[in-house]
Formats: C-alpha cells, structure tokens, sequence
C-alpha cells in the first residue's frame, strides 16, 4: 500500500514547452535540485502572490 500524504495532488495539468524552454527548465532541475513539479508550483504561487493574492474562482 502507497503512504499517505497529508495534502494528495489528484490533478495533473500538462504543459507544452519549446526545446529551449525545456533546456532552461532542465537546467533549473539540475541547479536547484527540486523537480519540475515543485518548480511550476513555485511560479504558480510568485504569481498568484504577485498580483495582490488574485485566485480564479
């Protein structure tokens, strides 16, 4: 049986990327030693926190 987690992530959103971006990106992985995932999230909240806290509905 898989653990638990304490906030599961059930969503999945994909994304299509140039070959550059996806250097860059790959490039931040490897320097920063964190996966995609907890790179786009990271861009996610800078903006979201970047425009007064605005969220969809």
């Amino acid at each position: 049986m898989g653990r638990m987690r304490e906030n599961p992530r059930y969503n999945v959103i994909s994304m299509r990327v140039s070959d550059e971006e996806r250097k860059h990106l790959e490039s931040l992985v490897r320097h920063t030693r964190k996966s995609v995932s907890e790179l786009m999230r990271e861009a996610m909240v800078e903006q979201i926190e970047g425009r007064g806290g605005c969220r969809a509905a």
